[in-house]
Formats: structure tokens, C-alpha cells, sequence
């Protein structure tokens, strides 16, 4: 059988669709074959998808759906408008069945499915259904039990639990499917992947609506291979996509350990996702040796208070080890912070903003307003407030809704700008302030990766 495989974000910078590379891979594995339509690079996407499905006789098409929105209060921009009508449209111009998946479909299966005229959607690892879905297509079998599928059956939802199938049985990711070395010269980077899951209790996460809590390790010889496959197509600075890098730490340490034995650490600029605890000098060591030189912590807050109440299991002194085990071991550092959540006050702003002026990471991150994700705990929590106060946003189940704390609704941003007062290595952009933080379509971003600037 030939699948058909659309990417349709059309985000800029543009960012390489790793799961449809990874799922090309799967499928070709088993003998089907794979014709890309890659609609990032096309200025006219109609055209495009009349055109490919003219030319490939498709008995399957699958699509990705990377970011359902751009997850900023500031901003509260949908993608799924344009995504229902880019399905709605290649069923216009094929009849075979469609099937839907990414990230962004699995956070919100059911929402993102009403809006559009797929005939299922894969909730989870698309490597591992999407190829037995395919097969019994091929030989016309049954299909309503594999795993992680999802569809509407008259007037009731049909959602197969997400195997959460073991990693280390992925096919060796050659990293061919798609233009990855396109996409890094005109986004900056690559991704790549050490494992899926994470444990985590974050009451506003959607990580583990996607991935499962369970983590799944790849072995750390498979994922060395996938990044010298990166660098033999002379791709060398490359970005972390676990939820954590760091989680489990033993883990991280052996991924580095493998990239470090192969003489990769010279060779490769990376930078991680990473969460402040467990984070040893051991394993800063370890990522620098590596290659790594750059962290990205997700911290929430410096408030001791609100980060309990976020379901975070660390404390403000963990934030301030992780930076400084960093800075010794010479990467750069940045924290990201997710203020407004239920319980913040102006005093829980001003300790975070302190403590973040008291650590110094080279740049500190300020997200105002708490993006609510069905299924989260932070979502059960505040709609069972019959007054919904804080709530910003929607009225559509799959529309951009956000939390931001009442008691500083009003205050919150003249009290930031005042206590960061022009600090250039603070990123806050509220509506209406000039400064553009958020990455869909930054020009000064696009700009800079066209000078050369990677990473």
C-alpha cells in the first residue's frame, strides 16, 4: 500500500516534523511505501495537495497536527481552523481514508476531531499503529482494536487506550523522511529523541496526555546512531524533544556517555529540555562532555508555595543548583517561568523575580497566563469553580482557553515590567508591548538563522 503523509505546519521558523520522520521510517519497514507531502514549504497548500494526490494513487493518507495553538495568553492563536479545512480538502481530492495524529492531536483527540472529517485519529505512538493499520487495510481486517485509535461511531466516541509500546522496537531512524537538512538550514536546528513519557505530576502538563506517565528509554546506541545519521547529512546542532531530558537522570547520563565514546561531544552543538531536579554536576559534566551547551529549565516559579501547588517536586534551591552546576561546567542557561496559576499573589511574583535576579541564568523566560489543556489536573481544578473566575478564552472545547489568577489579573504585568525594569536577559512580551517573544513567525528569529546563526 502507498501511504500519503502530510505535514501541515506551516510554522516559521520552520521546524522539522520528527514524528512523520519517524513514522516513515516504521512504515517503509514493514513494506508499504511513503510518498511526503510536505506543505511547510508550499505558498500555496491547495495547489499543492491537488497536485500531489493527482500524482499518487494514495490508499492511505495520514496527517500531523504538531501545535493545536501557540500557547500564549499574549497571543491565543488557533491552528486547528486551517487544519480542519486542510483535511476537509484532501478528502476532496482522494478517497482513501484519512487518519490523524501528533502531538497536538493527542493532547485533544476527540476536540480535534470535530473539527474536521478525518475517519480516525492515532492518540499516542503513530511508529507503532499506524503500520498495523495499514495492513489491515491492505487485507481488508478488522481494525476497531488497535491501540490508541480514535473515532467517531454515530453519535458516540470510540477511544482505544494508548499501548504505550516499548521504544527500543523502533527501526533504526536513518532520519531520511524528511528534508531534515532543509530544515535546518532555514529553522536553526534538528530535534532528536532519547525517550517517550514522563512521571511527572505537573497539574498543568499535557506532556503525559501524549506520551503516557510511563517513561520508555531508547537504547543509548540507537540514539548515538540517530545523530551520527544527522551529522553524516551535516546537521550538527541539534535540540532535545523528551518532555525532560533529565528524567531519569541515569539515563541522560548514559545517553552521554555513548555520544562522548564516539568522539560526538566535539562535533555536536545540543541543547535540552531539562528539569532542575535530579540535576547533578555529574550530569552537567556529563552533557558538556557531550556536546551539550545549553539547558532550558522548566521551573514554573521561584515561590516555594506556588511550585507545590503546580505539582513541581522541587524547591527554589534546586533551580539555583541546576544553574550553577551549569555554569561551571560551561552551558548556557535558561529558565522558563509559568506565572498566574491558581494561588499566585503580587509577593509570589516578587520572590520568583528575585530569585531569578539572584541566580542569574542567562535568560529567564516569563509566561504570563497558564495554558488549560483537557484532562490536566489544573484543568479539573479551576472549571470546578461554578463562578469559572480566571478562565480567558474559548467557547469552544478546542479553543485556546487559559487561567490567569484574579487577585493579580490586573496588576501582574505593570508589577513585572517594573520589577524586570528593561533587564535584557528577561523575555516578557504582554499584548500590546512591541517586543515579539513568541516563536510562530518571527522575523527577527528568521532573520537571524538566514545570517547563520544556529542553535
Amino acid at each position: 500500500m502507498r501511504l500519503v503523509l502530510v505535514n501541515t505546519n506551516q510554522l516559521v521558523p520552520p521546524i522539522a516534523p520528527i514524528g512523520l520522520d519517524y513514522v516513515s521510517e516504521a512504515v517503509r519497514a514493514v513494506g508499504h511505501e511513503v510518498a511526503l507531502l510536505d506543505l511547510c514549504w508550499e505558498a500555496d497548500w491547495r495547489a499543492a495537495v491537488a497536485a500531489h494526490l493527482a500524482c499518487n494513487d494514495a490508499g492511505l493518507v495520514g496527517m500531523t497536527l504538531r501545535n493545536t495553538d501557540d500557547c500564549m495568553l499574549a497571543g491565543q492563536r488557533s491552528y486547528l481552523d486551517e487544519f480542519g479545512e486542510m483535511v476537509r480538502w484532501v478528502r476532496q481530492h482522494t478517497d482513501a481514508p484519512v487518519v490523524i495524529g501528533g502531538v497536538g492531536f493527542s493532547v485533544m483527540p476527540t476536540e480535534v476531531l470535530a473539527r474536521c472529517q478525518a475517519d480516525w485519529g492515532i492518540r499516542g505512538d503513530g511508529e507503532f499503529v499506524l503500520p498495523l493499520l495499514a495492513n489491515r487495510l491492505a487485507r481488508g481486517s478488522d481494525w476497531t482494536d488497535l491501540p490508541g485509535l480514535v473515532w467517531r461511531d454515530g453519535a458516540v466516541w470510540r477511544q482505544n487506550p494508548p499501548a504505550g509500546p516499548d521504544v527500543r522496537g523502533l527501526p533504526t531512524m536513518r532520519r531520511t523522511g524528511v528534508d531534515n537538512r532543509r530544515y535546518y538550514d532555514q529553522g536553526g536546528q534538528i530535534g532528536f529523541e532519547t525517550h517517550r513519557g514522563c512521571p511527572g505530576s505537573c497539574t498543568y502538563c499535557a506532556d503525559p496526555l501524549a506520551k503516557g506517565k510511563a517513561v520508555r528509554l531508547r537504547p543509548p546506541q540507537a540514539v548515538a546512531d540517530e545523530v551520527e545519521a544527522l551529522l553524516a547529512q551535516g546537521i550538527d546542532h541539534l535540540h532535545t524533544c523528551d518532555g525532560e531530558f533529565n528524567l531519569p537522570a541515569e539515563h541522560a547520563v548514559e545517553v552521554c556517555r555513548e555520544l562522548a565514546r564516539r568522539g560526538l561531544g566535539a562535533r555536536l552543538r545540543w541543547y535540552a529540555y531539562c528539569t532542575p531536579s535530579p540535576f547533578s554536576v555529574e550530569l552537567a559534566e556529563s552533557m558538556r562532555r557531550a556536546g551539550c551547551v545549553g539547558i532550558n529549565f522548566g521551573a514554573d516559579s521561584g515561590d516555594p508555595g506556588m511550585l507545590g501547588r503546580l505539582g513541581r517536586d522541587f524547591g527554589p534551591e534546586a533551580i539555583e543548583d541546576a544553574v550553577e552546576a551549569c555554569r561551571r561546567a560551561g552551558m548556557a542557561t535558561m529558565v522558563d517561568l509559568l506565572l498566574g496559576s491558581p494561588g499566585e499573589s503580587e509577593a509570589s511574583l516578587r520572590r520568583t523575580i528575585a530569585q531569578m535576579q539572584r541566580v542569574r541564568p542567562d535568560r529567564v523566560g516569563v509566561s504570563l497566563g497558564v495554558r488549560l489543556y483537557p484532562g490536566t489536573a489544573l484543568m479539573r481544578q479551576v472549571t470546578a469553580d461554578p463562578a469559572r473566575r480566571g478562565l480567558i478564552g474559548g467557547p469552544e472545547a478546542a479553543d485556546p482557553l487559559y487561567y490567569l489568577e484574579p487577585a493579580v489579573a490586573d496588576s501582574a504585568v505593570d508589577l513585572l515590567i517594573s520589577l524586570i525594569d528593561g533587564d535584557p536577559s528577561f523575555f516578557f512580551a504582554p499584548a500590546g508591548i512591541e517586543r515579539d517573544y513568541n516563536y510562530s513567525d518571527n522575523r527577527l528569529l528568521v532573520e537571524a538563522i538566514a545570517q547563520g546563526y544556529r542553535g
